[in-house]
């Protein structure tokens, strides 16, 4: 595809699934279904195509979106760019904050209830796995003002359903909300929130961002301006002192209590386990607020939605930090195998001698820009990244273990790791690429570049084979 940046790009939630129907990114269930376990179950067997709408959820008149953006095709559908034009999204929106503009209506208003709604009744939070806890929110993207900066923070955080108008939420250590939580704990304070289902897809983005590129004094309703090309448009909260999107299918406006927690969890996580019970903050909502006819979004915790979110933001990140640091870096990629978290491939471009070592150097930068990447493989430039199968060529025909393997012992990693020790662990480099002067050593059999007439291959009725269809 390889279009050219927008200067502006409306990246609102409907205007985003617009164009990914039109895409034929979207299937509709046509059948009543369940939310206990079934739309979960169904979501997991279809992830990784394309989203998936269930119009007849059983006991509710909302209907459910999953898979939203859990594949490549779904993400360049709903931005109408290709991965090339997603990655330089990301990376304008850290380079070019545009603060959000206030305004007086939004359609997330046009219903507002203060009293009488019970969120166990009115929304069709899944319950997603049989060894989950029970009903989580999943999609949710929690927008905070720092109660001591007094910066905007977004991220993402499930909550489990503890009642009408109560739920438990997951802090995890390190991040900007427990932090505004905790200096809210200290002056014996709560906490205003705003959760937002179903909002803009630059502060889905700018919400899974993390690590050096989105350090604490960093407004991310602003980074989502940037993404944009435009500011988004924010709405005052009916019931906090805060701002939120305007344009969100459903918003949950109250406070975390500052004094008491419940046990939370365990709840299927996006590396295949049930993160353990904990103790959890309280979220008690104050308002309730939704389109006319709203959209519900979900998102299996152990699905491809989790780990797509971040890919491209991650890749973003690291380019910048590595483009700066070691300039011989080409291109990375957060592999899928890795959950496009834990693993990555550089490619670089050796030009002269001087340049050998800075692969090493790319490596190390890429464990200190990402905490999360625990194996960081460098490749030559005529390595196809993005192929599984050339990149583990490499490893074959590239790389000396006695040589070219490097371990970075008692690094810290996600605590999520289970091999780890509490998110302690050794972190693998390797160096796959070959020395400057041995390349012409290394280079692979060359084949000339000719033009294939794909209908030759048609058979006696003029169809084309199953086996081109998916070249």
């Amino acid at each position: 595809m390889n279009n050219p940046l927008p200067a502006r790009i409306n990246s609102g939630f409907r205007e985003s699934l617009c164009r990914m129907q039109a895409a034929g990114r979207v299937r509709t269930y046509r059948q009543s279904v369940d939310p206990e376990y079934e739309i979960a179950g169904i979501m997991k067997k279809l992830d990784g195509g394309p989203a998936l709408l269930f119009p007849q959820v059983r006991g509710y008149s909302m209907p459910v979106l999953g898979n939203l953006i859990s594949s490549r095709e779904n993400c360049e559908a709903a931005f109408a760019t290709d991965y090339i034009g997603l990655r330089q999204l990301m990376g304008r929106a850290f380079g070019n904050p545009i603060a959000p503009r206030l305004v007086a209506d939004a359609p997330v208003h046009e219903v507002v209830r203060t009293s009488g709604f019970d969120l166990t009744r009115d929304l069709p939070v899944l319950r997603h796995t049989e060894g989950d806890s029970g009903r989580f929110i999943t999609a949710g993207i929690v927008i905070v003002q720092d109660p001591e900066t007094g910066v905007y923070n977004a991220s993402y955080h499930r909550l489990q359903l503890l009642g009408p108008h109560r739920t438990a939420i997951k802090l995890d250590f390190g991040r900007h909300l427990r932090l505004a939580y905790e200096r809210a704990q200290q002056r014996g304070q709560p906490l205003p929130i705003t959760v937002c289902i179903g909002t803009d897809l630059a502060v889905h983005y700018t919400a899974a961002t993390m690590g050096a590129q989105m350090p604490e004094m960093a407004d991310e309703l602003a980074i989502a301006g940037g993404l944009r090309g435009e500011p988004i448009e924010v709405v005052r909260a009916k019931t906090q002192p805060m701002i939120y999107p305007a344009h969100t299918e459903i918003a949950l406006e109250g406070v975390l209590l500052p004094s008491q927690t419940v046990r939370e969890g365990p709840f299927g996580e996006f590396v295949g386990y049930l993160s353990p019970q904990g103790d959890a903050p309280i979220f008690e909502v104050s308002a309730f607020c939704h389109r006319t006819h709203p959209i519900y979004h979900a998102v299996n915790g152990v699905g491809r939605e989790t780990i797509m979110l971040r890919k491209y933001v991650m890749e973003a990140s690291l380019m910048k930090s590595l483009q700066a640091a070691v300039p011989i870096v080409h291109d990375v990629e957060m592999t899928a195998g890795g959950l496009h978290r834990f693993h990555a491939v550089i490619q670089v471009k050796k030009t002269n001698a001087q340049q050998e070592g800075f692969q090493r150097n790319a490596i190390l930068a890429a464990f200190a820009t990402l905490k999360d990447l625990d194996l960081v493989i460098a490749v030559d430039e005529d390595i196809d990244i993005r192929d599984p199968n050339d990149v583990e060529y490499a490893l074959a025909m590239r790389m000396e273990a006695s040589r070219d393997l490097f371990i970075v012992p008692g690094a810290r990693t996600h605590e999520y790791v289970r091999v780890s020790d509490n998110g302690i662990r050794a972190k693998v480099g390797i160096d796959a690429t070959v020395p400057l002067e041995e390349k012409a050593r290394f280079a692979r059999a060359p084949f000339r570049t000719v033009p294939v007439a794909w209908d030759a291959f048609a058979d006696e009725t003029g169809h084309t084979p199953a086996w081109l269809l998916g070249r």
